[in-house]
């Protein structure tokens, strides 16, 4: 009897232990999918330039433009005292209602990229609407100031693989930042200052509002630092790759080997 009770508690020690293998197989099975499946969905994914991948300390600093124009040419004298050119990203209604600001940009030799026509949250919106966003504000800005932009930046970085996708089918490059300045959160000059100097590297896009409270104020102490340490301002027309790149799944824009 104390024989066949030990066999029966072996057999359901064995059977407990191989129900227990299963599980661990299945288990690690499922993550193994869902592993690749990430990476799959992530390969997949299409993103906006958010850096691009450059040797030569080269950067850009952008302004987007929605609301407002108290500190506009201040910018613009700020600009001008330190020889460097940037990008600007409108709304349509903002460069309908600041023409002359619009023109004064383009005149200046910076790149006016459209900020959308609504500023609303696009990856909300249908193809036809994106596209509708997209080409109003462009041709806008092309009457205007007689500048045929390439360039789009989303209202508050908000965006989709269909926006993405739709933007670049109309001859569009999507443009993010790796640098945020958090102007619009009024921080004081130095801590925008700080913000930027610390974040830099070459290759970065540096996100600024035309309306920051003390944006202004702070780019006299981005320009001089940054210059001292060897950095060069383009536009970001100048910064990325035009042909022949691939973005990596942080956003940074690669040249092709």
């Amino acid at each position: 009897m104390k024989f066949i009770c030990f066999k029966i508690k072996n057999f359901l020690f064995t059977l407990t232990a191989f129900s227990l293998l299963l599980a661990l197989i299945f288990f690690c099975g499922q993550v193994g999918y869902s592993a690749v499946l990430a990476v799959s969905n992530n390969a997949q994914r299409s993103l906006p330039i958010y850096s691009v991948q450059r040797e030569d300390k080269k950067i850009s600093i952008s302004f987007d433009c929605a609301w407002g124009t108290e500190y506009t040419q201040v910018i613009l004298d700020e600009l001008e005292r330190n020889q460097i050119k940037c990008t600007f990203f409108a709304v349509e209604f903002w460069v309908e209602k600041n023409a002359e600001f619009a023109k004064k940009i383009v005149q200046a030799g910076h790149e006016l990229g459209t900020h959308s026509r609504t500023h609303s949250y696009m990856s909300k919106l249908s193809e036809k609407e994106i596209r509708d966003e997209l080409s109003s504000s462009v041709s806008t800005i092309e009457k205007i100031t007689g500048h045929r932009t390439n360039l789009f930046r989303a209202p508050y970085g908000d965006y989709d693989n269909l926006l993405v996708d739709t933007a670049k089918s109309m001859g569009l490059y999507t443009i993010q930042w790796d640098v945020d300045s958090l102007d619009w959160k009024n921080l004081s000059a130095t801590e925008i200052a700080l913000r930027i100097v610390n974040g830099v590297k070459s290759g970065s896009i540096i996100l600024c509002h035309n309306n920051g409270l003390h944006t202004a104020e702070a780019l006299p102490m981005i320009f001089s630092t940054l210059k001292n340490r060897g950095f060069e301002f383009v536009p970001i027309g100048e910064l990325i790759y035009k042909e022949n790149y691939s973005i990596d799944l942080n956003g940074k824009q690669r040249p092709n080997a």
